[in-house]
């Protein structure tokens, strides 16, 4: 079997791509829905995949895994990896489970970070108020997650939050040292939600980049009594370039409250000193951006050599990642917590895959289905009428 083309279009807000091969098999990926701007660095990939066999995928990921690079430079190689495990399990007939050396668990844990209930505002009611709507999703979730501090409006919202610049650009460039204010009130709204949710439900907190070190101590010991999941991305996180193991070792050795980071960290060379150091508590990669699912599926095991726990990001991930994200987490160690579910970005997405379970997520668990490839196909006709001008032949 040999890669005849590689395709990328933007369907709504996600990249998905598509490789082609000379037996009439062919495999999707899907990018973040926060990157459409990934079309032509998917292509760029193009002539150094074609002619090989999609069926050894670690071949094929050695000619281009050196070419990628933290979010969300490694998404496009990450979409490539997904589309061809699913080519290699369609191959063999199997699910991609099987291929990961097969699953360990028939029903895999997620954790809600992608549904949203709008916020009344920002004070410690407003967020009780919020966990109420999500307590009462349908998707029962066993552990929810909410943004704080810089992952949020307070920069924003609360007068005199920070000593810090509070900056009006994206990709969380606001950083600096909380006033007394600004730690109370976070503190405030974190016990407003823990009212709510009890000891039903475990509460994870997506809190920066941009907390100092003497912050993020402060926060860790003031929340130890609520037992929180964990505190995610302090010091760096969402789009930052780097890892800084030392820097959360400080932190994470300072309190019991478990410490998260992981979500823009491409490959396993960039986990090494997070792992080895026991720099944080749970590392969190994201399949979409860490270089697929065999790279992620490497990561949690490593980690679980060394005690540290796994709950991998992918709340942007769409359909086939979230269809990525049941095959790789159902293979992983007793290290695995919960993955982030993702939701379809816009909802017609859900009319155009096929082959997820219906619900999709019952008691905060999705069944692991036994498909091959990664088990969700399109119908074609539906989303032929969601295709951009020029990608008609996508799927062709």
């Amino acid at each position: 079997m040999k890669i005849t083309d590689l395709k990328c279009t933007i369907l709504g807000e996600n990249p998905v791509i598509r490789i082609t091969t000379d037996e009439g098999i062919d495999g999707y990926g899907q990018a973040e829905n926060s990157k459409p701007y990934l079309r032509p660095h998917v292509l760029f990939y193009k002539p150094y995949i074609l002619g090989a066999d999609p069926t050894n995928v670690e071949s094929v990921m050695l000619r281009i895994r050196n070419m990628g690079g933290f979010k969300p430079w490694g998404s496009a190689v990450s979409a490539i990896e997904m589309a061809l495990w699913d080519i290699a399990g369609k191959a063999a007939g199997v699910p991609v489970y099987k291929l990961l050396g097969g699953k360990v668990r028939d029903t895999v844990r997620v954790y809600n970070g992608g549904v949203r209930f709008p916020m009344g505002g920002h004070s410690p009611q407003d967020y009780a108020d919020n966990m109420v709507k999500m307590k009462a999703s349908p998707e029962k979730f066993s552990i929810i997650k909410q943004p704080v501090g810089f992952h949020s409006a307070m920069p924003h919202q609360v007068p005199d939050f920070t000593f810090g610049e509070v900056r009006e650009t994206r990709f969380h460039s606001t950083r600096g040292l909380l006033t007394e204010r600004g730690l109370k009130h976070v503190v405030a709204c974190v016990e407003a939600m823990k009212s709510v949710l009890g000891d039903e439900v475990g509460l994870a907190l997506d809190c920066g980049p941009g907390w100092m070190v003497p912050d993020a101590i402060r926060l860790a010991k003031a929340l130890e009594h609520l037992h929180i999941m964990w505190l995610e991305d302090l010091l760096t996180g969402d789009y930052t370039p780097y890892v800084n193991a030392d820097v959360y070792r400080e932190a994470t050795r300072s309190s019991s409250t478990p410490i998260h980071t992981g979500e823009q960290i491409y490959l396993r060379q960039n986990f090494k000193e997070l792992i080895e150091k026991h720099a944080v508590n749970i590392i969190g990669p994201d399949p979409a951006d860490i270089g697929g699912l065999a790279e992620l599926k490497w990561v949690a095991e490593y980690a679980d050599l060394h005690g540290i726990l796994m709950a991998p990001h992918g709340v942007f991930d769409g359909l086939i990642g979230l269809a990525g994200l049941v095959q790789v987490c159902a293979t992983l160690p007793a290290n695995f917590i919960a993955f982030e579910y993702p939701i379809a970005r816009p909802d017609w997405w859900y009319s155009i895959i096929e082959g997820l379970p219906n619900p999709i997520v019952e008691n905060g668990q999705i069944r692991v289905w036994d498909t091959p490839g990664l088990g969700v196909r399109f119908n074609i006709e539906a989303a032929k009428r969601y295709l951009p001008e020029g990608d008609e032949d996508f799927f062709d």
